[in-house]
């Protein structure tokens, strides 16, 4: 390819386009960061609750035993948001590297392109989805005590 005025702004016209699925690609970055924080954290609760899980019995035992089933699911769920996530974010990059290769080279792919990004789209919708339902299952956990709630402080 020789480089002329018109390749120049073939180019120009390519990097437009690709930029709106690069600042997606930045979105799903933060999303991913925020997946990934919150399964450390989760990975660090479950490390905290084997040692007493262990050492316990009795009702306190059936407790922790109850926390780790819980803190294991949205360790599940929260996995697969991030691995959802990250499909839709290998989709976003062949979308923009087919956007290039096509103008470069000729390619009719648009039909390929459409699909790669709705698939991108559906991918990342899903990894929302799942995020949500982790979170709801985690408020669902943390239950407090409507006596400690409605408990009056001693006033002396």
């Amino acid at each position: 390819m020789t480089s002329t005025p018109e390749t120049a702004r073939q180019v120009a016209q390519i990097i437009q386009l690709a930029v709106a699925p690069v600042f997606l690609l930045a979105g799903i970055g933060a999303f991913l960061n925020v997946c990934a924080s919150r399964l450390a954290r989760i990975v660090d609760r479950a490390r905290e609750v084997t040692p007493k899980l262990l050492a316990s019995r009795g009702g306190k035992h059936d407790g922790y035993v109850r926390d780790l089933r819980v803190l294991d699911r949205r360790m599940h769920m929260v996995s697969w948001a991030i691995s959802v996530t990250v499909l839709s974010a290998v989709l976003v990059c062949a979308v923009v590297v087919l956007l290039f290769a096509a103008s470069l080279v000729n390619l009719h792919v648009g039909t390929a392109i459409a699909l790669m990004f709705i698939g991108s789209m559906v991918s990342l919708a899903c990894g929302f989805f799942i995020f949500l339902v982790e979170t709801r299952v985690a408020a669902r956990a943390l239950r407090i005590d409507r006596d400690i709630l409605e408990h009056e402080p001693d006033k002396g």
